[in-house]
């Protein structure tokens, strides 16, 4: 199908953002516009297969300079003075077409991998950094198992490094781990004692065995699979983080991160499923008069935009603060919550007010595609990963009530 009018471009104004987060806005925009839109619908429909990796894509993006985005000049990046700003940008012009594809490489792969080496040790920074940057490997983000994900904790914790002569050896299973069926380097959470530690370590190297792609309900470009360590050595210098046992603020940094981006990845997904809907519906005619003359519609379509414009300043707002002040915990578990929860909605509602034309996939009589029905399915995972939603109000139930109250 034609892709319908962007209402964003009259309904939202870019207004309060700097000038180089609207110039990354119009440069992303044009390369999705015209790489990622004419495959978007092949992306977002096919099932997970190693074969099926976007690599094509991911290399298109790494020649684009979109990896550069986000970090500091020294390394071949942008050096932008709002990079967090800039690279939620990034996801959410992604994800307006492939939010799967978003998560996957650029979620996972520019932020928890890649903002996780931007803090690494010098010599762990300098060198993957730059080699990120120009689509030379894949990375991982690897911190859940199969008995412990939004819980983090030494005891839940399973994968262990035992420390040998140079360096540790990794044992355990890493489970939902985004890009390992093609992935080439990994940060692994691995229990180090009493304490927990980030290690960088090579998965092509004997004993790392990666399953084939976990059948997913959506996100289908996202692989993820199984890892399983066997006596995998990592070099003492490949702790990521200043210290062993400094792991989970290495991880919980990341994520902090990662969970703006899913905000971001949720007002792109309720963005998109808005405007495919509220163009349908001014096409529509059912009882002799477009769906969008009925009341109830344009006071649900009304309410949507409100929180279009609220979901899209709330994960900006914590970009910003962020960038000029290094932190915005309980605005990045807002943000996460108000865009995952949105995308649900929206594209609940839009398949409603379409019909079966929300609910197929392709029309096979004239041979035409739909995007609702992978939106709808897409949305759902938002509400759980990188912390579920109900740990998010638990992190701003912290913040209202101190932890003396919540733990």
């Amino acid at each position: 199908m034609s892709q319908p009018p962007r209402k964003a471009e009259s309904l939202y104004s870019d207004i309060f953002l700097p000038e180089e987060t609207k110039a990354i806005r119009k440069e992303v925009r044009a390369f999705c516009d015209e790489v990622l839109a004419p495959v978007a619908h092949r992306l977002n429909t096919t099932p997970e297969a190693k074969e099926n990796f976007a690599r094509a894509e991911f290399e298109a993006m790494a020649k684009a300079g979109i990896y550069e985005i986000p970090y500091a000049a020294d390394v071949g990046g942008r050096g932008l003075e709002y990079p967090t700003l800039a690279t939620l940008t990034v996801l959410e012009e992604l994800a307006y077409y492939s939010p799967s594809l978003a998560s996957a490489l650029y979620d996972g792969q520019a932020i928890l991998v890649g903002k996780t080496l931007e803090r690494a040790p010098a010599h762990i920074r300098n060198h993957y950094l730059p080699k990120l940057i120009k689509g030379e490997f894949v990375g991982c983000f690897a911190t859940s198992e199969p008995n412990a994900s939004t819980d983090l904790s030494v005891k839940s914790m399973e994968t262990t490094a035992t420390k040998v002569d140079g360096g540790y050896l990794v044992n355990g299973i890493k489970r939902w781990i985004t890009n390992s069926p093609v992935g080439d380097l990994i940060l692994v959470l691995c229990k180090t004692g009493e304490t927990l530690t980030m290690l960088a370590a090579d998965m092509h190297q004997p004993g790392v065995t990666v399953s084939a792609p976990d059948l997913k309900m959506g996100n289908h470009v996202q692989l993820t699979a199984d890892i399983t360590f066997k006596d995998v050595f990592v070099a003492d210098d490949h702790v990521v983080g200043p210290k062993e046992g400094s792991g989970l603020r290495t991880a919980i940094s990341a994520l902090v991160l990662g969970r703006m981006g899913i905000g971001a990845v949720g007002v792109a997904m309720a963005q998109s499923a808005f405007d495919f809907s509220s163009h349908y519906m001014t096409q529509r005619k059912v009882f002799g008069q477009e769906l969008a003359r009925m009341q109830h519609w344009q006071y649900k379509f009304a309410e949507y935009a409100t929180q279009l414009e609220m979901a899209r300043s709330l994960y900006q707002k914590a970009a910003i603060r962020f960038d000029k002040e290094g932190g915005a915990d309980i605005e990045a578990a807002m943000a996460k919550v108000v865009g995952s929860r949105l995308a649900c909605d929206m594209a609940r509602d839009a398949i409603q007010v379409c019909g079966a034309y929300g609910f197929v996939k392709t029309l096979s009589g004239p041979g035409k595609n739909f995007p609702l029905e992978s939106i709808y399915r897409d949305a759902k995972i938002g509400e759980i990963y990188e912390g579920a939603n109900e740990i998010q109000s638990w992190v701003i139930a912290r913040h209202i009530f101190g932890r003396e109250y919540t733990g």
